[in-house]
């Protein structure tokens, strides 16, 4: 009996090992042997952790285990049968990556399980390792590979050809929503299961097996209730000894959620083959596995030419640190969404792409590749380059045309002040000064237009430079050859202001040193202005604190004046310019005169 058992496990089409409770593998049939060296062990060894926690559960519960295990590219599933011998369980594993493999080892399982229970006894006696009740065992098998086919809705049925009986495993019943206690239904019944546009497809491959030629085909059936399932059939012939066909047997599998998953999948592959975006993916060390057309489209390489290639090919040089970096984000869980950059064609041409990266992952939730969606953004960003460009010349032309006007304006006032030159009766009157103060106001205005054209900028100007040349300006126009006036100028580097400071501000320093000039060193040869500005600490983080102060040491303004009451024009622009600002003006009579003003501004850093 123990000769006929071993040689059923040893003749079993299916891998079948026998493991102890600590996972060591004591015996394999020769199927098994091939799957142990993929799993990385072999008879004597250890089986890998993950599989041996199925070994003592099966052992620990005394109740049967199974799961379904990735080996290289293969799916088994597994069952894990505690054994008559004690601590140890008898695996056994079924292939269920190809069902056609599965359909062609069918035959060979059944007449193996036949010659096992007529082997049994011989088997025992010549195992090595004691199996007591080997009877048992293999009903408990049978029993297994019963339940497996259940598990893979796999029914089997014998069809006596001449009687028209036929008989059906519980699963044929389960899978045609029939009651067990019923009888198998006649030929006749059962090809009415099949959908009406499939009878003559079915009945003609039952012909043709009549005959002696076996088949395997797939066609829909109907239940009872109405809903329709797919089914894959296939049969084997039987014969007499007079070489006449006088059985058919077979089994059917209920195939339809199989069947839904793949119409999903070719619609998807489909979509992914005629999008217009770039779709591929690439393994986790870079290399690239697929690649659709529109990614041949986008890249100038055909799939053919790209397969297998590393991914950072379509990089330029200086990003090729994208590669690695988009591996590490994703296996870290990161999104990677419409993330902007440059890639390079077949050609060498670089092309704006926008990238979106997602994880794929195999049957048992690893890690596994990563999915590519590119899209060529290269015409949106030269449409966005043109619009900024149009807009940058449409700024700089209002900006020139308003600075020429400025000094057309500041021209007229010239050449009308020029009218009263030579004129006794205004030559000692304010008229020409009238006319000097309003041509320096004009253009300290036509300066800030002037530095945002030659700066490029158009929100904001950089108003450490303009004040140099507004001074420069005034003190031009004072024309003081005759005198040592000298300008101390302590102004901090690149502070940028918008339109609505850098205005009134420029304004105001014109106006006190235009005053300074006039009124400040009357009789005297030499004197000394000075322009401080520079930003203070501030609590605030959005706005910045600055401190303007215009001080000379001339002869000073008498205490008995109120700025706040003068005729001057100059110092009424200053109080009025200073309100705008919403600054506050402090003034000190010392040694001279000394305007300080401080002022919030939302601070411009860099040029706009």
């Amino acid at each position: 009996m123990e000769l006929r058992l071993k040689r059923f496990l040893a003749t079993n089409p299916y891998p079948v090992f026998l493991a102890d409770k600590d996972g060591r593998v004591l015996y394999s049939n020769e199927t098994g042997e091939p799957l142990l060296q993929e799993l990385g062990t072999g008879i004597g060894e250890k089986l890998p952790p993950f599989i041996g926690d199925f070994v003592r559960r099966a052992i620990s519960s005394n109740k049967t285990q199974r799961t379904e295990i990735k080996v290289e590219k293969s799916i088994y599933l597994f069952l894990f049968q505690p054994s008559k011998v004690e601590n140890s369980v008898n695996i056994y594993g079924f292939d269920v990556t190809d069902q056609r493999k599965f359909e062609d080892t069918f035959k060979i399982a059944q007449e193996n399980l036949i010659k096992a229970q007529k082997n049994v006894e011989n088997i025992i006696e010549e195992r090595a390792i004691q199996l007591a009740g080997s009877y048992n065992l293999l009903k408990e098998s049978e029993k297994e590979l019963i339940e497996a086919y259940k598990i893979a809705h796999i029914g089997t049925w014998e069809w006596e050809i001449a009687t028209d009986l036929t008989y059906w495993s519980d699963e044929m019943f389960r899978i045609f929503r029939r009651d067990p206690q019923e009888l198998a239904p006649s030929y006749n019944e059962f090809l009415n299961y099949a959908h009406h546009d499939d009878q003559d497809y079915v009945d003609n491959a039952f012909k043709k097996s009549i005959n002696g030629e076996p088949f395997s085909i797939d066609y829909r059936i109907i239940l009872a209730n109405g809903e329709e399932r797919t089914a894959h059939m296939q049969s084997e012939v039987i014969i007499d000894e007079k070489n006449i066909p006088f059985r058919i047997k077979g089994f059917v599998q209920d195939i339809t959620e199989r069947t839904k998953s793949n119409e999903k999948i070719k619609t998807l592959a489909n979509i992914v083959e005629l999008s217009n975006d770039a779709i591929t993916t690439k393994s986790l060390d870079g290399t690239i596995t697929t690649w659709n057309k529109g990614a041949e489209q986008m890249y100038g390489y055909s799939a053919k030419e790209i397969l297998g290639k590393d991914v950072s090919i379509l990089a330029p040089n200086d990003l090729q640190w994208e590669t690695s970096q988009f591996i590490e984000d994703i296996e870290q869980g990161k999104k990677i969404q419409n993330y902007e950059t440059l890639r390079v064609k077949k050609d060498g041409t670089k092309i704006n792409v926008s990238l979106t990266l997602s994880p794929a992952y195999d049957a048992s939730g690893k890690l596994a590749d990563i999915s590519i969606i590119g899209r060529d953004i290269t015409a949106k960003k030269e449409s966005e380059e043109a619009l900024a460009n149009i807009e940058i010349i449409r700024k700089k032309e209002i900006h020139h045309r308003i600075k020429n006007n400025l000094q057309v304006i500041s021209s007229l006032l010239d050449l009308q002040a020029e009218k009263f030159k030579g004129r006794k009766d205004v030559e000692d009157s304010e008229i020409r000064d009238a006319f000097r103060e309003s041509q320096d106001r004009v253009i300290s205005m036509a300066l800030i237009h002037e530095e945002m054209y030659e700066g490029g900028g158009f929100e904001t100007v950089n108003f450490s430079q303009y004040i140099q040349k507004l001074v420069e300006n005034v003190f031009q126009t004072y024309s003081l050859s005759s005198k040592n006036i000298r300008m101390n100028m302590d102004v901090e580097e690149n502070l940028f202001f918008d339109m609505d400071i850098a205005v009134p501000l420029g304004i105001i320093v014109n106006e006190l040193v235009s005053n300074s000039l006039k009124h400040a060193f009357p009789g005297r040869d030499k004197g000394e202005i000075r322009i401080k500005l520079h930003r203070e600490e501030s609590e605030s983080d959005e706005s910045a604190l600055f401190t303007l102060t215009v001080s000379d040491n001339g002869v000073g303004i008498p205490e008995n004046i109120d700025i706040e009451d003068l005729e001057s024009l100059g110092l009424q622009l200053v109080v009025s310019l200073l309100d705008q600002l919403d600054g506050e003006l402090e003034l000190k009579r010392d040694n001279g005169t000394e305007f300080t003003i401080r002022f919030t501004v939302k601070e411009k850093s860099e040029q706009a």
